[in-house]
């Protein structure tokens, strides 16, 4: 995978996505972009989340295309600055090290009144990783999520399961997918570098 990347999405927000991407940094030996995120005005960026997760994470960090204040949908907080997602600014450079790129939010999230995190995905060109939380309704997600990538015809590398084991849940939708399962992120009690490290050398993930 040297000189390539991936594409962290998820089925809905608060899905573990930063999390996620932190122990595939470390995992892939990869650096980390989130090219828009949302909510500066409620604490740090999800940037300055993963530099604090990884080994010399402020050399591993891309600065956000478009950073911004409120915490919505990126084509309502951008409104509200005065500005417009484009895509235009969004490409992607080879490497030496391969990039973990984060989206903000779900797969149909738009960022403009044109434009959904599908076409930054398409117009990036990189294999997805799909991240998955279990609750009431994630199925349904899941699957959902998962037919509208293949309906772009997007390559989706794996799933990640991220919290507590539901077994059945797990089944029906690798089954009814046909997408491999490369693991699950436990509940930390804490999440550190520490963590992130340790789970990250131990996890055996390959993709």
């Amino acid at each position: 995978m040297q000189g390539r990347g991936i594409i962290v999405a998820g089925i809905g927000t608060e899905v573990g996505k930063t999390v996620v991407s932190a122990i595939l940094c470390e995992v892939l030996g990869a650096r980390y972009w989130k090219p828009i995120a949302s909510g500066s005005d409620d604490g740090p960026a999800e940037s300055v989340a993963v530099a604090r997760l990884l080994k010399n994470g402020d050399q591993r960090i891309f600065s956000e295309r478009y950073l911004l204040r409120r915490s919505l949908s990126p084509h309502v907080a951008a409104a509200l600055e005065g500005l417009e997602v484009s895509l235009e600014f969004f490409f992607f450079f080879l490497f030496e090290e391969p990039l973990v790129v984060e989206l903000a939010g779900g797969v149909m999230v738009p960022l403009n009144d044109r434009a959904t995190n599908l076409d930054l995905i398409k117009r990036l060109e990189l294999p997805v990783v799909l991240v998955s939380r279990h609750y009431l309704g994630s199925i349904n997600h899941t699957l959902l999520t998962l037919f509208a990538l293949r309906a772009h015809d997007i390559p989706v590398e794996v799933i990640v399961f991220n919290g507590e084991e539901l077994p059945d849940t797990e089944r029906i939708i690798t089954t009814m997918s046909g997408v491999a399962v490369i693991g699950r992120v436990p509940s930390f009690g804490e999440v550190s570098q520490a963590n992130v490290s340790s789970f990250a050398a131990q996890c055996g993930w390959t993709i």
